[in-house]
């Protein structure tokens, strides 16, 4: 037998007992609960909450205009007359 043909026959071998192994089942049992788990709870993707946070820092600023202007009115309106 030569040396790369063993080595390549023990890689296989330790390929296909990986694959048989129990442990195999396990990682797909645990990814199905956890799947489960998350789709029952109320998650959005990285992607929605960066456009949120995106409307949410736009929103604010806008109300923080608006806060400015609704203050420069007051203080024209409660400004006595003449001045």
């Amino acid at each position: 037998m030569e040396k790369p043909n063993f080595f390549a026959d023990i890689q296989e071998k330790i390929t296909q007992a990986l694959e048989n192994s129990p442990a195999k089942d396990i990682e797909k049992n645990v990814k199905s609960m956890m799947s489960q788990g998350f789709s029952k709870l109320d998650l959005v993707t990285r992607e929605e909450f960066d456009v949120q946070a995106q409307v949410l820092a736009k929103t604010r600023a806008k109300l923080e205009a608006l806060e400015l202007k609704v203050a420069e009115l007051e203080a024209t309106h409660n400004r006595p007359p003449g001045i």
